[in-house]
């Protein structure tokens, strides 16, 4: 990784390093999954917890959310927070829920790289509450799409370790 000129350099380096780089917490998300077949992403290992495959989902959804946000749509939820997965697994399912997810990020880092720096102080308006007045900047949503997707991360690595253990 070259030293970046900026932080806005450095949140773009960020978005990239977690998804398929090498993020200082561990390795990225796209080493994560490798290595997780359909039934290691179907199964429920934890009772009432969700599984890899829907964290997987969840995150994809997200992610399209917060590029949405970056390209100056209003914050709203997804249409579906927590997609279902399908009823069975099955390999080809499996590698378009991943592709998807890859897809989002890709779609992502185009839209960051679209911006200025400045652009990360506009405010994004939440058209959940309109009237409060209250929003985010762009630079919160990037910001806060890394937290979640590390959350994330760190649940799918002990639901892997969990799956390789039953």
């Amino acid at each position: 990784m070259t030293r970046p000129e900026s932080d806005f350099d450095a949140l773009r380096d960020d978005l990239k390093q977690l998804y398929d780089g090498d993020p200082w917490h561990d390795g990225p998300i796209t080493t994560l999954l490798k290595g997780v077949d359909a039934k290691a992403a179907f199964r429920r290992t934890i009772p009432n917890c969700h599984t890899i495959w829907e964290l997987v989902l969840h995150m994809t959804v997200w992610t399209r959310e917060v590029a949405s946000r970056i390209r100056g749509a209003d914050a709203k939820d997804p249409p579906e927070d927590w997609p279902k997965q399908p009823a069975a697994a099955n390999d080809s399912d499996w590698r378009a829920a991943q592709d998807a997810l890859r897809s989002a990020h890709e779609d992502l880092a185009r839209a960051v790289d679209s911006l200025n720096p400045a652009d990360l102080l506009r405010m994004v308006a939440d058209q959940r509450n309109p009237s409060s007045g209250r929003g985010r900047t762009v630079g919160s949503h990037i910001r806060g799409l890394l937290q979640h997707d590390t959350y994330h991360q760190g649940q799918i690595a002990m639901l892997k370790k969990a799956a390789a253990g039953s």
